[in-house]
C-alpha cells in the first residue's frame, strides 16, 4: 500500500529496514500518527500491510483523530524553571549552613524549595537534560541534592507510584545528602583522592542524614529508611552497613540510581561530566548487580525515550536529530546529521555516542 493512502489502525505486515541493523518498524505494529512521521523521515513510499484481517480503520472524523489533532503543544517554561531552580540552590545553601551549625531541618522550607520544581519536571521531563549544565564543581553538593530529588521523582512516576509517594521520594532524595553538612568542609571540598580515614568519614553521611530527618513527622518512615540506605548496593558493596538484596528498600534503590546518574553526569572538582547516554550504558554494564533492574530500566526509559526529531549533539561534536529509537540498543538511536543529511546507526557505530540533548530554551 502507498504510504499516502495509509490509514490509522492498519497493521504492518513485515519488518521494515532502512540500511539499519535492526528494523525501524517491526512487523505487527499498528499505524499511529507518530509512525506516519517515521515514514516521512525515511522517505518510504510503500509498505506491506495486512489486508486479510478486519481492522477498524480510523478516519479524520473519529474522536481519536480529533483528540490527537486538538492536543495543544505547550512550550517548556525554561526561564521559570531556571528561576525556581536558582532560588532553590540559594535557599539550600543557607539551610545547609544552618545544619552545619547544628540547626534542625525546616521541612516547610525544604518543601517550598523543591515542590515547584517537582511540578515542572513531572510535567516536562526534558528539564533533567539541563540539570548538569546548571551545576558547577564549587557548588556541586547543593546542585546534587536538588537534582537527585528531581530525578527520583520522575523515576517514581515512571514506576507507577502515586503523587504523594512521588513527592515524598523527591524530598527524601533531596535530603539524602543533608548529612554531608556534618562532614568537615576540608574533606567535602578536597580535590585530590581521599585518604582511607577521610573516605570512612564520608561513608558516615547516610547515618548523619538519617539523624537529621528521624524526628520529622512530615517524612514517612520508609523514606527515612531510604535516606539511610541510599548508598547500599544489592551485591553488598555499599555502605554504611553493607546490606544486600532483600534488605534494601525499593525507595532506597530509586534514590541510589538517581544519585549515581546525576553524580556521573556532572562536573566535579576531580572529574569532568559525562554524557547521560554514556552513563546509562555504564550503569547497565559496569554497575550490573548493584541496582534493581526495574529501577534502572525506569531511568533508561526516561532518558532514552526521545521524540522523533529531537536535536542532539554527538561525541564528535556533530549536530543531528533522532530518527528512530532502537529497542535493542535504546541509548544508540538512528540519527540524521544536520550538516550532511547522512543517517547514522549508533548501534553499529560504537565510536560515537550522544553527548547531550539540545533543549529549546524560552
Amino acid at each position: 500500500m502507498k504510504v499516502e493512502e495509509l490509514r490509522l489502525g492498519k497493521t504492518i505486515a513485515e519488518d521494515i529496514f532502512a540500511n539499519t541493523q535492526y528494523p525501524i518498524i517491526y512487523k505487527d505494529t499498528k499505524v499511529k500518527p507518530e509512525l506516519i512521521r517515521v515514514f516521512e523521515l525515511f522517505n518510504l513510499k510503500n509498505v506491506l500491510v495486512y489486508q486479510d484481517v478486519e481492522v477498524e480503520e480510523l478516519n479524520e472524523s473519529t474522536p481519536e483523530i480529533q483528540a490527537v489533532q486538538a492536543i495543544p503543544v505547550s512550550l517548556p517554561k525554561y526561564t521559570s524553571f531556571e528561576k525556581y531552580y536558582n532560588d532553590a540552590i540559594a535557599q539550600l545553601k543557607k539551610e545547609f549552613s544552618n545544619w552545619e551549625a547544628g540547626g534542625k531541618i525546616d521541612i516547610t522550607k525544604v518543601r517550598g524549595m523543591i515542590i515547584p520544581l517537582i511540578e515542572k519536571v513531572l510535567e516536562d521531563r526534558s528539564y533533567i537534560f539541563d540539570l548538569n549544565s546548571y551545576s558547577n564543581p564549587k557548588d556541586y553538593l547543593f546542585h546534587h541534592c536538588i537534582a537527585t530529588g528531581l530525578i527520583a521523582s520522575i523515576m517514581a512516576k515512571k514506576l507507577g507510584f502515586e503523587r504523594g509517594i512521588t513527592i515524598q521520594l523527591a524530598i527524601a532524595g533531596m535530603l539524602a545528602d543533608s548529612g554531608m553538612s556534618k562532614i568537615p568542609a576540608r574533606i567535602r571540598e578536597k580535590k585530590s583522592t581521599l585518604t582511607e580515614s577521610e573516605y570512612m568519614e564520608v561513608q558516615k553521611h547516610p547515618q548523619y542524614s538519617y539523624t537529621l530527618v528521624k524526628n520529622l513527622p512530615a517524612i514517612k518512615e520508609v523514606m527515612k529508611e531510604a535516606i539511610y540506605q541510599h548508598h547500599e548496593r544489592l551485591n553488598g558493596s555499599g555502605y554504611p552497613k553493607g546490606d544486600r538484596i532483600g534488605s534494601i528498600s525499593n525507595f532506597a534503590q530509586i534514590i541510589a540510581v538517581a544519585d549515581v546518574f546525576h553524580a556521573m553526569t556532572s562536573e566535579r572538582l576531580y572529574r569532568s561530566k559525562q554524557s547521560p547516554f554514556k552513563v546509562i550504558e555504564m550503569i547497565k554494564e559496569e554497575e550490573f548487580g548493584k541496582f534493581d533492574a526495574n529501577v534502572v530500566q525506569a531511568l533508561v526509559d526516561i532518558v532514552v525515550d526521545l521524540p522523533i526529531g529531537t536535536k542532539i549533539e554527538l561525541s564528535n561534536l556533530e549536530l543531528g536529530e533522532v530518527m528512530f529509537i532502537n529497542k535493542y540498543s535504546p541509548t544508540r538511536p538512528l540519527v540524521k546529521l544536520m550538516r550532511t543529511g547522512e543517517i547514522i546507526d549508533l548501534s553499529s557505530k560504537r565510536t560515537f555516542y550522544i553527548s547531550r540533548v539540545i533543549t529549546k530554551k524560552y
